[in-house]
């Protein structure tokens, strides 16, 4: 058992630490005020290769595993950039992976090179007004016509959708009264974010200002058949492939923020004199900050067994969930408490540490909910009875 990064995930680390550095604070909070994508970061990112280390070598990426993108983007998220760094790449890091998995030859050569040469950005549309986690339950539906779709309904808290050319999208192709199962009858597209088509209304909200939040209205919207991924009908079971990365990457994004909001706080201890002494002196300053850095190291110990896990081809649904989960209950209470280290300064945006506090919530809210995370261990490794 062997904790020690490797050499490539520790060159990866330094490299995107190193690229960070030209990020700095006055950068995140200017994106931050002025509620702008940072699209400098996005473009620097693209052109180190860096979008696509998780992607086929045949197209363009690095042929990486989950392990060393979650080194990338917990990287990204500690040098300050937080979630607004993080989810500015987020989607395009992961988000086509059921096209790597399901998609055709010809969809991979036409799809991935554009996303990883940071020529294209994409959103991921699957959350409804109606039916939040319920899934299965969606109701923005696709039409066959000849050799296309027609796309009618509406989708919810869609990232980047302001800014992005692509969308990975989930819809109902066959009504659910037809299907032998409710998971069935959903299919996957990945295609143009056509905006004759489609109104995106942008929802103003607590923090990551520099990275929108939408509401999408499709309005018979053209999907040629050519961008369906896999095979009709089968969608959900495409997506179900993603969301344990995706969970492990957030995972690693809250404890990079964790991390940096802990560090700040240390160093305002040491610097910040009452009473004729720093006040990282006094245990009462000292020990809630030393128990963050314990939950921090402890949750970033259950990313990396998740990571290493799917990398190797296990199963290793309980052991994201849990680090999911304990990444973001962590991030929280060191984002709070470097607030309330730094007192009334902590406040002020000038010490950033209030930024880290808005978004910090993002890794407790998505893409699921701390309870239902509870059920699911409930149910799947202690046996006791489904809840909901």
């Amino acid at each position: 058992m062997n904790f020690e990064p490797t050499a490539e995930q520790q060159r990866i680390r330094d490299a995107v630490a190193k690229l960070c550095a030209g990020f700095g604070d006055d950068y995140w909070l200017a994106c931050d005020r002025d509620h702008r994508f940072p699209c400098e970061f996005h473009e620097t990112l693209a052109e180190g290769g860096w979008l696509g280390i998780a992607m086929p070598e045949a197209y363009g990426g690095s042929g990486l595993g989950i392990s060393e993108t979650a080194v990338m983007m917990q990287a990204i998220a500690q040098s300050g950039a937080g979630f607004s760094g993080a989810s500015a790449v987020h989607m395009n890091i992961f988000g086509l992976n059921p096209v790597v998995v399901f998609g055709s030859d010809e969809q991979k050569k036409r799809m991935l090179p554009p996303l990883i040469e940071g020529r294209e950005r994409a959103c991921f549309a699957v959350t409804e007004p109606d039916t939040g986690l319920n899934t299965t339950r969606i109701k923005t539906k696709a039409e066959k016509r000849g050799k296309q779709y027609i796309v009618s309904g509406q989708k919810v808290w869609i990232s980047t959708a302001q800014v992005a050319e692509k969308l990975l999208l989930l819809v109902r192709t066959t009504p659910i009264e037809q299907c032998s199962k409710p998971e069935n009858g959903l299919s996957l597209f990945y295609t143009d974010l056509d905006r004759s088509k489609v109104e995106v209304r942008k929802i103003e909200k607590m923090g990551r200002h520099a990275v929108d939040s939408n509401q999408v209205y499709f309005d018979a919207l053209p999907i040629p058949e050519d961008d369906r991924i896999g095979e009709e009908g089968r969608g959900f079971e495409y997506i179900l492939h993603g969301l344990n990365p995706e969970r492990i990457l957030i995972a690693a994004e809250s404890i990079g923020l964790g991390r940096c909001a802990v560090m700040r706080a240390a160093r305002y201890a040491r610097e910040r004199i009452v009473f004729d002494r720093p006040i990282g002196q006094n245990q009462a300053v000292q020990h809630p900050l030393a128990a963050n850095w314990m939950a921090l190291e402890a949750a970033n110990l259950m990313a990396l067994k998740a990571a290493w896990l799917y990398d190797s081809g296990k199963p290793c649904a309980a052991e994201a969930n849990s680090a999911k989960y304990l990444s973001g209950e962590a991030c929280f209470d060191a984002c709070q408490q470097a607030v309330m280290t730094h007192g009334g300064y902590g406040y002020a945006q000038e010490y950033h540490v209030e930024r880290y506090l808005r978004e910090s919530l993002i890794g407790r809210i998505a893409p699921v909910s701390p309870q239902l995370i509870l059920c699911y261990i409930a149910e799947r490794c202690l046996g006791l009875p489904r809840s909901y």
